[in-house]
């Protein structure tokens, strides 16, 4: 399989979906630093970085909410929507202030240059707020490769829901069977599932947890660096129909 313009990438599959933490950016240290900012306001007790890696996925409400069970588990109480409000502050103010911990994954650059080469169009879908993935692809440099951003705020539904990968579809003017979509949790391979996309997955990222080689997916990549080459030579000829159609 070539890459020349009339090979079956070209022809069949015309976009790639993103998710945003965990599969190209690790944002977690921000993500704590944020969200134990908002519990110190409280007088509550902090959660180790780790322990709120586990907490990550399905959005910022629901960090909340299983930040407030963990606490309550414990014998504390706190105000859930202040701490939502209150991380959403100090999540900003990281940024604003310089602080910001997240970083690029290896191999997103190259990959992302790579898929791009090859005519696709790429989008990012995800359940953090529009402005704040925004905001994160231009600081790390990775908008230029990115047509679409669909956030958690842009309709009326999160992620594992189908909406947000079809609307992504839908402004990058492809059919979801033209679409794959790339993520390192259950709810991007369970979002996929139901909107009809083909999905592959990283080893690393989050997954609430769960070790994610354990994702029902079509297929893994080490890195995004190797999406071209699964698009193009690696793929097996079933695999190559899943991926393409």
């Amino acid at each position: 399989m070539s890459v020349a313009p009339d090979h079956p990438c070209a022809r069949s599959l015309q976009a790639v979906l993103f998710d945003l933490d965990g599969t190209l950016l690790d944002t977690a240290a921000d993500i704590s630093v944020a969200l134990n900012r908002a519990l110190a306001e409280q007088r509550l007790t902090s959660l180790p970085a780790a322990e709120v890696r586990v907490l990550i996925g399905r959005g910022v409400p629901t960090l909340i909410e299983r930040a407030v069970a963990r606490l309550g588990a414990a014998g504390q109480s706190s105000d859930a929507a202040l701490l939502l409000q209150r991380f959403h502050f100090h999540y900003e103010r990281i940024h604003e202030l310089g602080e910001m911990q997240t970083r690029v994954y290896p191999g997103v650059t190259a990959g992302l240059t790579g898929l791009h080469a090859l005519g696709l169009r790429l989008a990012v879908v995800t359940n953090k707020p529009k402005k704040a993935a925004i905001g994160l692809l231009t600081r790390l440099g990775l908008s230029q490769w990115i047509d679409v951003v669909v956030g958690g705020d842009t309709g009326m539904h999160r992620k594992p829901h189908p909406q947000p990968l079809l609307s992504a579809c839908e402004e990058l003017e492809v059919r979801p069977a033209q679409a794959l979509m790339v993520g390192d949790s259950l709810t991007d391979v369970l979002a996929a599932r139901a909107a009809g996309l083909a999905v592959v997955c990283v080893p690393y990222g989050y997954n609430e947890g769960a070790d994610p080689r354990a994702l029902p997916c079509d297929a893994f990549v080490e890195s995004v660096d190797g999406l071209p080459a699964l698009l193009t030579d690696r793929l097996r000829p079933s695999q190559r129909r899943n991926l393409t159609a």
